[in-house]
């Protein structure tokens, strides 16, 4: 956030910066969204709805489940949300308690953390290289539980680092984690933004997963903030109360305009971004290393590339966030370095969203490649 405050002000002052910093789709809303918006809006649906959303968006929900995964969730098991974030304190409320330990990946989404710890318990940050494709293995959970430990919050695909859990391992952590009598979150905000494969979710798994998921990604919905949690259904009351005391409801207009995203329209414009994504994915990471960055892991969802810089042409190679400002203030570039994302070697790694057009990701390579020549 820091980062993008000074690339505002140099944006303000007439420098061109290009945004590979931000984990927002340069897409908005798929149209038939907005109308459906618009449309609840002239019908005065804009009250308050049921905490845990409107019935016909959960049934909506579970139907998705059903076609896209052949799973089977029934629509009580759904609350809907006031974004992820709103999903993910929600989860952290019921299910974490003073002096409780959640486990998850260094690197990990930071306000992941900060959930946790909102309500008293400790992220225990376990260092997961690119060996495991910077996600957490069944032996980092067999190995690291303790008697305070609570659980596991797991995102896949994976912020900043692009990377999907392998379905085995996910499925071996899940049987670890249950034999302890602890809980399984999963941060599904990324579902739908993969490359290289099927989307996937850990409802697969069970019926005792919390997953949380998002209408910001994949549906381009970001600044609606609507999002929902599948949970078990003896839960759910517990997250209804918690709804009603903390949030009300979610946006009423955001609900009822989030049915048209399961629509064969959306879908249809919702799935020919995706493989715009891919193509700038297919695109960027070549296109890094070829100018000195690492790449080792290719990223297979999300829109991120983490991007090993210790091997560029560059006096701050060694440290990213001293190279990140130089960056954004020598060639008008703004990416992230690692230190938002764990104690792991963070000074080694850069984010890059390639969450902007084409185009604009070429000229930021383009700079980027001159300043380092200027270097060698």
């Amino acid at each position: 956030m820091e980062l993008s405050k000074r690339a505002a002000a140099l944006a303000a002052s007439g420098r061109d910066i290009i945004s590979m910093n931000i984990g927002e789709p340069d897409f908005t809303a798929p149209e038939p969204v907005i109308a459906a918006a618009a449309e609840a809006l002239r019908r005065g649906d804009t009250q308050y709805t049921h905490a845990l959303g409107i019935p016909a968006l959960r049934e909506a929900i579970a139907a998705h489940y059903r076609e896209a995964f052949g799973v089977d969730v029934a629509a009580e098991r759904i609350i809907v949300t006031a974004g992820a974030s709103g999903a993910l304190l929600l989860a952290c409320a019921a299910l974490v308690n003073p002096g409780d330990e959640i486990l998850m990946p260094d690197p990990s989404y930071p306000c992941n953390r900060h959930f946790v710890s909102a309500f008293g318990g400790t992220s225990r940050m376990i260092p997961s290289g690119p060996a495991q494709r910077f996600q957490l293995s069944a032996a980092d959970v067999a190995g690291q539980w303790r008697e305070r430990t609570r659980g596991v919050l797991l995102a896949s695909p994976s912020n900043p680092t692009g990377t999907t859990i392998d379905a085995a391992e996910l499925g071996r952590i899940v049987d670890i984690v249950r034999a302890r009598g602890g809980v399984t979150i999963v941060d599904e905000i990324y579902q739908g933004l993969t490359y290289d494969g099927p989307a996937q979710t850990a409802l697969t798994l069970g019926d005792d997963i919390v997953t949380v998921n998002s209408f910001s990604k994949y549906f381009a919905m970001t600044g609606w903030r609507l999002g929902w949690i599948v949970a078990p259904t003896s839960w759910v009351p517990a997250f209804e109360k918690l709804t009603q005391n903390l949030f009300i409801c979610a946006s009423a207009v955001a609900q009822h305009a989030a049915l048209a995203c399961f629509t064969p329209m959306a879908r249809n414009i919702c799935e020919q971004r995706r493989l715009a994504l891919k193509a700038r994915r297919d695109y960027l990471v070549p296109a890094l290393k070829a100018i000195g960055f690492d790449v080792p892991v290719i990223p297979d969802g999300a829109f991120y590339v983490y991007a090993d810089c210790s091997g560029v042409s560059h006096p701050a190679s060694q440290d990213a966030d001293a190279l990140s400002h130089a960056l954004l203030e020598e060639a008008g570039v703004a990416a992230v370095p690692g230190l938002d994302f764990g104690t792991d070697a963070p000074r080694r790694y850069l984010r890059f969203s390639y969450a902007t057009a084409l185009p604009r990701i070429e000229e930021a390579v383009a700079r980027m490649d001159a300043l380092f020549k200027q270097h060698r």
